[in-house]
């Protein structure tokens, strides 16, 4: 589990909104949010609905000071041939936010979302490491990654199961509500929202009122 970790860091060669390619590394982030996102693989089915989804939402992210990054097996050069493509005929459009290139999955493996992998254990300078080997696409990840480079929130989606992209902005607004208030964030809150205080009697005061609209 990831959740409560520092984010594994990265560099890759990356197709950014204006499609140039550059080499970005995941700490250069901090400082701001970070959504990472994975989808198996460039041409295919779910995946252009939800890129084009997190694409249509990009101003909600940038207004909460959140980069959003989007992550796949595939080369740099495929990235950008399916930016290049229309979306009617299964492109994704000039989306406005990095498309990472993991070919070597190595990004992938060291956040567990790659499929089929076996789990193994290297030895490294006398110390122990565990990773994995071999190793096919990856699973629909997605790791909203707070401003000190923490993992605060993730989920896992199998291949056939698109993403909700409205949720994972409602995560935001949750923990940037909890930063600022000190206040926890019940279930289906949204911003706006009662919220509600960490201690038992804040519990059943929030229980009191408010568990009837839950």
């Amino acid at each position: 589990m990831l959740v409560t970790k520092k984010a594994p860091n990265f560099t890759a060669t990356t197709v950014m909104p204006d499609n140039s390619f550059k080499n970005i590394t995941l700490s250069d982030y901090e400082g701001k949010k970070v959504v990472l996102f994975f989808y198996p693989l460039d041409f295919t089915f779910v995946w252009p609905s939800e890129l084009i989804a997190f694409n249509n939402r990009i101003d909600e992210f940038e207004k909460r000071n959140v980069q959003v990054l989007g992550c796949s097996v595939d080369s740099q050069f495929s990235h950008l041939r399916w930016k290049e493509m229309d979306v009617n005929k299964g492109g994704i459009g000039n989306i406005q936010y990095p498309l990472v290139s993991d070919l070597n999955k190595s990004i992938a493996r060291s956040y567990d979302v790659l499929l089929e992998a076996t789990p193994a254990t290297v030895l490294l300078e006398d110390e122990e490491m565990e990773t994995s080997i071999n190793g096919t696409v990856t699973i629909r990840g997605s790791f909203l990654i707070d401003e000190k480079g923490v993992i605060r929130h993730s989920v896992l989606n199998d291949l056939p199961l698109g993403r909700n992209i409205d949720e994972m902005l409602r995560m935001i607004d949750a923990l940037d509500f909890h930063s600022e208030h000190g206040d926890v964030c019940p279930a289906n809150w949204q911003k706006g929202k009662t919220a509600m205080n960490p201690s038992d009697d804040g519990m059943r005061k929030f229980m009191a009122e408010e568990a009837n609209n839950l």
